[in-house]
């Protein structure tokens, strides 16, 4: 999520926040609410202890290290040995899978947030294609991610696509859980992916890989982010990058005419 408009109601405008939390949400959301709040403090698990930082742009934002404790009295402690007096605590801290509502018999299950067992992230071999799973990649930039997950979805149920055995979907599982644990991956970001998933999803389908330029802009806003997070999304220099998109786009509608 990356468009907040938050309206700050009136009694908290002269408060003092904290968020916690250090992806997509927490950064924007912490810049969002800079412009209305006394005080916006950032606590970060992937800061290092001593972090404490102003950041650019503003005069009432701060990155700091975890929260180590908080008192009764609303004062919260971080690993810094800051104390900063709070009045707000926000959790940016993404969520949780959680699927009370099925009853697969131990075929899907939740271990350290990761949901398994699935092939590709979409289908558990034992219920396949019976149950599949749109939109459990975290992290990702998704639209195009779930539409093609929701196209190989459709190509499998209407039997257009043949999936793999079960015994083959389960090596596939069991080889990709190992890759994990040997790059050192916790097991509670198993399902962080993103092009070389996209395009294995389109080669399925019969789709087209990832545009070059798509790839780029995404990751030429990453970088932004973390250079200029005061304007990354207000300053841009990709004018190439959009000439490149409005020239695919123009072969897309084309074609969708003929």
């Amino acid at each position: 999520m990356h468009s907040h408009n938050y309206r700050i109601p009136e009694p908290f405008k002269h408060q003092v926040f904290v968020l916690i939390g250090n992806s997509a949400s927490a950064v924007d959301i912490s810049r969002d609410i800079a412009g209305h709040a006394k005080e916006v403090h950032v606590a970060g698990s992937s800061n290092a202890a001593d972090t404490f930082i102003k950041q650019p742009g503003y005069s009432n934002l701060w990155m700091h290290s975890m929260i180590d404790r908080v008192h009764e009295d609303g004062s919260v402690v971080f690993q810094n040995g800051k104390t900063i007096l709070v009045d707000v605590i926000m959790h940016c801290t993404g969520y949780k899978y959680h699927y009370p509502f099925l009853e697969t018999n131990g075929s899907v299950t939740v271990d350290d947030n990761r949901v398994g067992t699935l092939y590709k992230d979409v289908f558990p071999p034992a219920l396949a294609p019976y149950l599949s799973f749109i939109g459990i990649p975290s992290q990702v930039s998704p639209f195009r991610l779930f539409e093609l997950q929701s196209k190989w979805i459709s190509g499998v149920s209407s039997g257009r696509i043949i999936l793999p055995s079960k015994e083959d979907m389960m090596k596939d599982i069991k080889y990709f859980y190992a890759t994990v644990e040997a790059q050192g991956i916790p097991k509670r970001y198993t399902h962080r992916t993103q092009f070389e998933y996209n395009d294995w999803l389109a080669s399925q389908c019969g789709c087209s890989e990832t545009e070059q330029w798509r790839k780029e802009m995404y990751l030429t806003t990453g970088v932004r982010k973390r250079a200029h997070p005061e304007t990354y999304r207000d300053e841009w220099e990709d004018h190439h990058l959009v000439s490149q998109a409005y020239h695919d786009f123009s072969l897309y509608t084309l074609t969708c005419n003929m």
